[in-house]
């Protein structure tokens, strides 16, 4: 029996304080026009990780982003053209990235992680798998600082955290909790948002990775 590897590359970001995920609209047969997770057919000479990173550049332009391996999706009739099956990661960037479609995509937009619209093969199974490693992963890991610049504030870092989970959290409690951590650090600069004082900026503390 004929079996392929591809890679999919399910990839969030925050924009305007909700959760967002990257999508391609194909370009080729199968699913011609449909919205797609981005991804593609593994190189005989790459491992699977060259092949994420490589069509992810492909298709979207992004490079250089957070990048680990979720599941493996293996269902006889998740594609139409053969036995398939794929190996797929979830990627994390901060919404400043720019996005050119390229290959066999059509055109590369973010849409609602929540309510994301029909996806081809199984697609819409490995969003929801993402979604869950993600929301799981913030109550032991510093996943979170992966879509926030190197330098900000403490409500931005709750608005990810809470645009990740999908409800609000205490503001208190949540800052209490995350200066425990030690993944912070007290940085030099503040930033001023509107008439109000200007509102300390910290990073990610380095002796905690």
């Amino acid at each position: 029996m004929d079996v392929r590897v591809t890679v999919d590359i399910v990839i969030f970001t925050i924009l305007k304080g909700r959760l967002k995920v990257l999508l391609i609209r194909r370009g080729i047969p199968p699913f011609k026009g449909e919205w797609a997770i981005p991804g593609g057919f593994v190189l005989e000479s790459e491992s699977l990780d060259q092949a994420a990173r490589r069509e992810l550049a492909e298709e979207t332009g992004v490079t250089d982003v957070f990048l680990e391996q979720l599941y493996t999706f293996g269902d006889p009739d998740r594609d139409p053209r053969a036995r398939v099956i794929t190996v797929s990661y979830y990627a994390l960037i901060t919404s400043d990235r720019a996005l050119n479609a390229g290959t066999d995509a059509a055109e590369a937009r973010w849409f609602s992680a929540d309510r994301p619209p029909r996806l081809a093969f199984d697609h819409s199974s490995i969003l929801r798998t993402a979604r869950r490693r993600l929301e799981g992963k913030l109550e032991y890991t510093d996943v979170g600082f992966q879509l926030l610049p190197p330098a900000f504030t403490l409500t931005e870092l709750q608005g990810v955290y809470e645009a990740i989970l999908g409800r609000e959290l205490d503001k208190r409690n949540f800052r209490r909790k995350i200066l425990q951590t030690g993944l912070l650090v007290e940085l030099s600069e503040k930033k001023r948002i509107g008439p109000q004082r200007p509102a300390q900026l910290y990073g990610f503390s380095p002796r905690s990775a």
